[in-house]
């Protein structure tokens, strides 16, 4: 990863340096527009609307529209003159508890990473959220924009997620809000019934982004000039269920037949992308385990025909440990009759 930005945490008089970095990416399969017969690129350029001359960026201001097709232009010494905190700098404001902080105001997320001899801080910091079990507030300016954050533990480094401000989140204005919707007792034990039915640890893992996946084997096709084989049809959404109990009802053993619970006689459906991927999991362990089994089997086989000899040698020796004892009564009768013609 590439540092995009180098600064300190202000924590008091504690100064901590870091660097920062972004702690996403997006995966989306990006395309350029290209000319449809000859592929290629295509260009645009920078031109006045009220001249048509083509403008260098050099030339080029900011402006603010107020309307009526007036513009005011801010210059570079417009924006000096701001009171935008220190680029350099993340002020920790004050500690709250994480759940607090209402999720629809996290915007990016960033890892910060401890510069030069910031080690110790770094961690002491670290190790007072995690104690605290609070998220730090903090401020700090970013691309010329001073910006709301948090700073949180995520795997044992300090994680900065940006925030929008609170004017900036929509409030739901929508009709039903204002109705006198009422939910029967049966209704809702069902739906919990349902949700009780699918709840299960949430895995990242198990998910897939399936569109890009298939975007991406079409790609591959065309560049290897093989022939791009057509995903499989995707079955429609049923219609909105009129009788809400029995579309509750029918969820609810879909749910328990693909969890392999009994469904009340329900009908078997597909399994959701948590339980799919915990079966695969215990099918590759059993197939693990059937392939050590065989290598066994080799091993065992062979120390059993080793052993074979010895007890047929045994069984042969036997005998003759037989015949001797037998042997021994004649040869003291032999001994008896030499006695008595002395």
């Amino acid at each position: 990863m590439r540092a995009i930005w180098k600064g300190a945490v202000s924590f008091g008089l504690v100064s901590i340096a870091v660097k920062l970095y972004s702690a996403t990416e997006e995966k989306d399969i990006r395309f350029h527009q290209v000319h449809r017969e000859d592929g290629g690129r295509i260009k645009y350029k920078r031109t006045c609307s009220i001249d048509g001359e083509e403008v260098t960026y050099d030339d080029i201001a900011k402006g603010y529209d107020i309307g009526g097709g007036e513009m005011v232009i801010l210059t570079d010494e417009d924006f000096a003159d701001l009171p935008l905190s220190t680029s350099r700098a993340i002020d920790v404001l004050e500690f709250v508890p994480a759940d607090q902080v209402d999720p629809i105001l996290y915007n990016k997320a960033y890892f910060l990473e401890p510069d030069g001899s910031a080690t110790k801080p770094y961690v002491l910091l670290r190790d007072a959220l995690l104690d605290s079990e609070r998220v730090a507030i903090v401020k700090v300016a970013l691309r010329q924009r001073e910006q709301l954050a948090t700073l949180r533990v995520r795997e044992g480094v300090l994680l900065l997620n940006t925030m929008l401000w609170p004017d900036e989140v929509r409030r739901p204005d929508f009709g039903f809000l204002d109705e006198d919707l009422k939910v029967r007792p049966p209704e809702l034990a069902m739906a919990s019934s349902l949700i009780d039915s699918m709840t299960g640890d949430f895995e990242p893992d198990a998910f897939t982004d399936d569109y890009r996946a298939a975007l991406q084997e079409v790609i591959d096709a065309k560049v290897e000039g093989r022939e791009v084989v057509q995903p499989e049809e995707v079955e429609e959404a049923p219609a909105a269920a009129v009788d809400l109990m029995a579309a509750l009802k029918a969820s609810v053993e879909r749910a328990r037949s693909a969890r392999g619970e009994p469904a009340g006689g329900g009908r078997a459906a597909e399994p959701t992308p948590i339980s799919a991927a915990r079966s695969a999991q215990k099918k590759a362990a059993e197939e693990k385990a059937a392939e050590k089994k065989a290598a066994k089997a080799p091993a065992k086989k062979a120390a059993e025909k080793k052993a074979t000899p010895k007890k047929t040698a045994a069984k042969k020796a036997a005998p003759k440990k037989a015949a001797e004892k037998k042997a021994a009564p004649k040869k003291a009768a032999a001994k008896k009759t030499t006695r008595k013609t002395a």
